[in-house]
Order: C-alpha cells, then sequence, then structure tokens
C-alpha cells in the first residue's frame, strides 16, 4: 500500500523543467517495474552525472518498489534538500515520500522529521495536507504522542473526510484515551466508507466491548473475520472473541 502511495505521489508531481531530464526521468521511473535493479543503477549514474533532485527521486521510488525502505527514504530526503535549495515547491511531496519510507522501516522520530518538513513548506493544501497530516499522526501514534495525533487527526478527518483511515485512527485514539462519545462516532464514520475493511470492524468490536456492549462487539468481530479472513485483523478479531467467550459464563 505505501509504495502504491509513493507512486501515486510521484505521478502527482510536475514534470522537471528541462524536457531532457523529463524524459529521462520517465524512463528511469518506468524501467522500475520491469527491472528495479536496472533502474537503481541507471538513476546512481545519472545522479553523478548531475542529475540532480530527479535522478534522486528515481533512485528512491526504485528502493520503495524493492521495499527497501531505509535506502528509499535516504534519497527522498536528499531529492527534497536538493529541491528547497533549488526554490523549487516539489521539496513538500519528495518530504513526504521520505515521512511514509521511514514509517514502512519502523523509524518514526525521522518520518515525523518529514512530514513536519512538508507541512512547514506551506505548499500542501487540501486533501495532500489531509494525507501529511495523517501520516505525521501514525508517527506520532506508534511514539506514544497521543496529543501529537490527535491534534493531526482533527486536522485530517477535516481535510480528507473520504479517507475512513483517518476515521479509524481517530476512533482507535479516542478509545485508547476513554473518549468513548469520540470513538463511537468515529468509527461510525469510518463503517459507513469502508463497511468491508476488517480492520475497521475489528476497532468496532473493540469499541462496543469498552462500551459495555459485548454481543454487538462479537458481532463486529465476527463480521472482520467473515469480511477478510486472512487479514492481520481477522485474526486479531479472532483472537479477542476467543477471550471474550473463555470470559463469559
Amino acid at each position: 500500500m505505501i509504495l502504491a502511495l509513493l507512486l501515486a505521489a510521484q505521478a502527482a508531481l510536475a514534470p522537471s523543467p528541462s524536457v531532457q531530464d523529463e524524459q529521462r526521468f520517465q524512463a528511469c521511473v518506468s524501467l522500475i517495474e520491469a527491472d528495479a535493479d536496472k533502474a537503481i543503477t541507471q538513476a546512481n549514474d545519472w545522479r553523478v552525472r548531475g542529475g540532480g533532485f530527479a535522478a534522486r527521486h528515481c533512485l528512491g521510488l526504485a528502493y520503495a518498489a524493492q521495499a527497501r525502505w531505509a535506502p528509499a527514504a535516504v534519497a527522498f530526503e536528499q531529492a527534497a534538500r536538493e529541491a528547497e535549495a533549488a526554490k523549487d515547491a516539489r521539496a513538500a511531496n519528495l518530504w513526504v515520500q521520505g515521512g511514509n519510507a521511514r514509517l514502512a522501516a519502523a523509524e518514526y522520530q525521522a518520518a515525523r522529521g518529514d512530514f513536519d518538513a512538508a507541512l512547514a513548506s506551506g505548499v500542501l493544501e487540501g486533501d495532500k495536507a489531509g494525507e501529511a497530516h495523517l501520516d505525521r499522526a501514525r508517527a506520532a501514534f506508534a511514539l506514544k504522542d497521543m496529543q501529537g495525533a490527535r491534534s493531526d487527526l482533527d486536522q485530517a478527518v477535516k481535510l480528507v473526510p473520504a479517507d475512513p483511515l483517518a476515521w479509524l485512527l481517530s476512533a482507535t485514539l479516542a478509545r485508547m484515551m476513554n473518549d468513548l462519545d469520540r470513538a463511537k462516532a468515529d468509527i461510525g464514520e469510518a463503517t459507513m466508507r469502508s463497511p468491508d475493511d476488517a480492520s475497521v470492524a475489528l476497532e468496532a468490536g473493540n469499541i462496543a466491548l469498552l462500551g459495555g456492549a459485548p454481543d454487538a462487539a462479537r458481532t463486529a468481530w465476527k463480521s472482520a473475520i467473515a469480511s477478510q479472513p486472512e487479514s492481520n485483523a481477522a485474526r486479531s478479531a479472532a483472537a479477542a472473541l476467543k477471550a471474550l467467550d473463555a470470559e463469559t459464563p
């Protein structure tokens, strides 16, 4: 999923100012799916020959295609710094890509730093700003900074209200902060937008149980198992069901 986000972000960027650089960048990106190793070699050769942030950008995408998240993050961050030095607004998107790679590498403090840089640029607006707030919230959540996550999720649900993940994470955070009313409201929003998502159903069950509704929790967890039986969420739901049944006389 993260790779898809990275590639989508790449596609949203404007082409390099140089037609030659644009063509070389597109050729490099096109090569990634067929032969990521060759794309890495070409991107590095282009970088050494003065390819600038476009070469580093392709290098990062090629590493990401191989799930080599740490070197991908370094390439994206270097590209972002070069873009900033060139006063190029695309630096913000490159910081976001770096942050997502850091998240995938479980390097949460570094990820938050990248999202900080992206949002501080003032370039991101609308959906892009909302998704950056959501991603920074994920980093804050992993770092156990609940207040930081709450602040970013409040922005995310305002800016990208159609994204079920924003509502799901907001509901989960509310539950963990013992704000049951907020948790119920937000998981309802997530369920409305993604009714067949096992992760949403799992969390709905967690919230129902916390609210003293074990039957509703069972129903939600069974839905998680039925909708995506091979998912981690379904396995967690099955474990929760087993534990609840063991506690029930």
